[in-house]
């Protein structure tokens, strides 16, 4: 294989939701391997301290205000971003939301944010980065999921729809433009501490119970997905697509606490 196959010098990427957490690790990822970036944000001036950290890196980035549950805002990112860089090469679909909620308490607003966000905002921003991509007949577009993709949990009824519908939605795209060189696929991180769960990690005994169901005993850290978003986005994944590529710790193989030894 090419040494320079996960080379992204000259690659354009968008990164969607880069105001906090696991999307500004995506997109330091990608600007440390060669990318200029595109940042978006609901409010684009909380983006400016980490577009500065881009930029220090010595790569080009342009943020961009983006509502991904409203079609205009879409299109007018996209177009602006083409306008500015002349192309988009790399899509990472990672804005996001949840609530955190009992199956019977979730209402009907909750549901709607939830899946508005997480799944139809990410099938309209894929579209609408896909036009430009077939266009050039090259595209790699990265659907960020989650281990709810595969699995379920108590108290994330919708936001699990939303993943699993991110896995289905992943494979159908693939097989939709695939034609047009355009990867898609899905990259699924386990348990990471961000600003939406960080207070699950304040209670020691959720911890100490979560490390215990990890096969590799700890959750994940930003720095462990690195290498998996760069593989997605690079030539090093030319021949994969419609795939999910699970990041967390070994938990989807459903290890549990080891029993007691006997005495």
């Amino acid at each position: 294989m090419n040494q320079n196959a996960f080379d992204l010098t000259g690659k354009v990427a968008i990164v969607t939701g880069t105001s906090r957490g696991l999307g500004q690790a995506f997109g330091r990822a990608l600007a440390r391997a060669g990318a200029d970036l595109v940042l978006t944000s609901r409010d684009p001036a909380t983006l400016r301290p980490f577009q500065a950290e881009i930029e220090s890196l010595c790569r080009r980035a342009l943020s961009l205000p983006l509502d991904v549950r409203d079609a205009e805002s879409i299109r007018q990112m996209v177009d602006a971003a083409v306008a500015h860089f002349g192309k988009i090469d790399v899509l990472v679909n990672n804005a996001g939301c949840n609530v955190r909620k009992p199956a019977l308490e979730v209402t009907w607003e909750d549901w709607n944010l939830v899946l508005d966000t997480n799944l139809r905002g990410s099938f309209f921003v894929a579209q609408a980065v896909a036009r430009h991509m077939i266009s050039r007949k090259y595209g790699r577009i990265i659907n960020i999921g989650s281990v709810t993709c595969v699995a379920g949990y108590a108290g994330l009824g919708p936001y699990g729809a939303s993943r699993g519908g991110i896995k289905q939605l992943t494979m159908s795209l693939a097989d939709d433009w695939g034609v047009h060189g355009v990867t898609v696929n899905c990259l699924a991180p386990g348990w990471f501490k961000t600003q939406q769960n960080a207070r699950l990690y304040d209670d020691d005994e959720w911890v100490e119970y979560l490390r215990d169901r990890i096969p590799l005993k700890r959750p994940g850290q930003p720095q462990d997905l690195d290498g998996a978003v760069v593989f997605l986005a690079s030539d090093a994944s030319a021949y994969v697509t419609g795939q999910t590529l699970l990041v967390d710790g070994g938990i989807s193989t459903g290890a549990t606490r080891a029993l007691p030894k006997k005495k």
